[in-house]
């Protein structure tokens, strides 16, 4: 008997990703027993997700849903309208988000980190009509941004933490916050001269980790601090820092603004896309070693055959 489809699991990896991260969560299947039972949590996160990775506004997304196949490998009912979708956005608050991240990254054990800020467009504004707008008037105007501090893993290149200001702030107010929230052990975290701090170094030492920032002034020979004493003798595995550039350009690309409006939206949103950009990486590492699995084996039975 021939077979006649071709059946898997798991359509895509993302989809085997989304589904670990929900069970890994225990996320239950429906928040109430006698509340509705059109959608499951499982299918919120993972079209959240969807919307989040097409980079598209909701009113298009919910129209151009029923054109892919995820409806059939979700499992859907009933696709969800705008306005749905757009009430699971506020479902979850900044806590839950924030454990989530941390779950999709639990099984990883970094050794090397890099902390960096960055700014994000928070208003959508046409960059053509700000140009003709400066033409006429002779001035520009400010454009707000919200400052994003990221730390992540130099190999794996995930995610772990983030803290999101509104307006700017220094580097090492973002960095604080994110060390106290550390619970990882003997790890070496990198920076670049925006954390020249001695309570940085003192704060990252009592947790049982590393931290190397160069000293900003190379003119003064004695700096203040035993911490950023040390600092001026350098480092050898500093030139890892440049990963968490890559990664700050890679999130921009992919979304060049944030869409919501209040302020603490933009927050659960910036976080939405951290747990996007996570699973994405998670799902194009297993890829990738497949393929480098597949391709040594036929490189092997090509070996055999030309030794035989």
């Amino acid at each position: 008997m021939t077979q006649k489809t071709l059946t898997n699991q798991y359509e895509v990896e993302l989809h085997k990703h989304i589904l670990k991260l929900c069970h890994s969560m225990e996320l239950p299947l429906h928040d109430f027993y006698r509340g509705s039972k059109l959608f499951t949590n499982y299918q919120r996160v993972a079209l959240v997700i969807l919307f989040m990775r097409s980079r598209k506004a909701l009113r298009q997304f919910t129209s151009e849903l029923i054109e892919s196949k995820w409806p059939r490998w979700l499992g859907l009912k009933e696709l969800p309208a705008k306005s749905t979708l757009h009430s699971w956005l506020k479902k979850w608050d900044l806590s839950w988000l924030r454990n989530t991240l941390t779950t999709s990254v639990a099984k990883q054990q970094p050794s090397v980190m890099a902390i960096d800020a960055t700014g994000f467009d928070s208003w959508q504004r046409s960059r053509h009509y700000e140009r003709r707008v400066e033409q006429c008037s002779g001035r520009k105007e400010h454009m707000p941004y919200a400052k994003v501090d990221i730390l992540v893993d130099t190999k794996n290149k995930l995610i772990y933490d983030f803290v999101l200001r509104i307006k700017p702030r220094h580097d090492t107010l973002g960095a604080k916050t994110i060390f106290k929230r550390l619970k990882h052990k003997n790890v070496l975290i990198l920076a670049d001269k925006g954390y020249d701090s001695e309570s940085l170094h003192q704060l990252v030492a009592e947790s049982g980790n590393e931290f190397f920032a160069p000293v900003r002034d190379f003119k003064v020979k004695r700096p203040k601090g035993r911490y950023r004493r040390k600092a001026v003798e350098g480092h050898d595995k500093y030139f890892q820092r440049n990963i968490v550039e890559s990664i700050n350009f890679s999130l921009k690309s992919k979304w060049r603004t944030l869409r919501c409006k209040q302020h603490h939206m933009k927050t659960r949103e910036f976080a939405w896309k951290v747990i996007t950009y996570n699973l994405e990486k998670l799902a194009q590492s297993v890829s990738a070693l497949l393929k480098l699995l597949l391709s040594l084996t036929f490189l092997d039975r090509a070996v055999v055959c030309k030794v035989l």
